[in-house]
């Protein structure tokens, strides 16, 4: 017998080693999941892959090996909350006349969902003090969002447009969800739907 025949094969440098229940679908949705948690209890500065990894029970390795960076991870956590290729087509695809409803509809029950509201919180608290959270979040923002809807606007300006309501949504967050000023704190997200709508309409699609 050949000397070391018994022995492990070495693993390859940069490639995750393949360990039962490290792998596979469950693993990358288990990453997403821990990031999401990992981001809204320590924000976004004091979350490390690291930590994302070992609350996910991966290596670390595995972590960079779906997403890459940190901040790759962040965009991702960001997604999971908005599920945008979910959504989207259906904010876009019913009557122009009510597009500001629905996507007022949509923002608010987001953030009024307590699974999606604390990592949204966690991002949003950490965009307004970290430039590189701000960085993925605008892109975020800009590319899976604002240009999907002002690619449907048939109006002057779309692109304008359609950033004038997520700053008209995202101040209400801030005021609501993160400062919960009040009385919007405690308004029935039913009438805060109502009285936002016809702006958010006006933005988008008032010629």
């Amino acid at each position: 017998m050949t000397p070391g025949a018994d022995a492990p094969s070495p693993r390859r440098r940069g490639r995750p080693s393949r360990t039962a229940g490290a792998t596979g679908p469950d693993a990358r949705t288990r990453i997403l999941e821990a990031a999401r948690e990992e981001f809204a209890e320590r924000g976004y500065d004091k979350t490390s892959v690291r930590g994302i990894a070992r609350a996910a029970g991966v290596d670390a390795a595995l972590v960079h090996h779906y997403f890459g960076t940190k901040d790759e991870v962040f965009a991702a956590a960001i997604e999971l909350s908005f599920e945008p290729a979910l959504v989207i087509p259906t904010i876009l695809g019913g009557p122009s006349e009510d597009l500001g409803e629905r996507l007022a509809r949509y923002f608010i029950g987001v953030w009024e969902n307590p699974v999606s509201r604390a990592p949204l919180l966690a991002i949003l608290r950490s965009a307004l003090t970290h430039e590189a959270a701000a960085k993925v979040l605008r892109g975020f923002v800009l590319r899976r969002l604002l240009e999907r809807i002002a690619a449907e606007l048939d109006v002057p300006d779309p692109t304008f447009r359609a950033e004038l309501a997520a700053s008209h949504m995202i101040g209400i967050a801030i005021l609501r969800y993160v400062i919960r000023a009040e009385p919007l704190a405690s308004t029935d997200p039913e009438k805060i739907i109502a009285m936002v709508a016809p702006t958010l309409q006006r933005y988008l699609c008032d010629g």
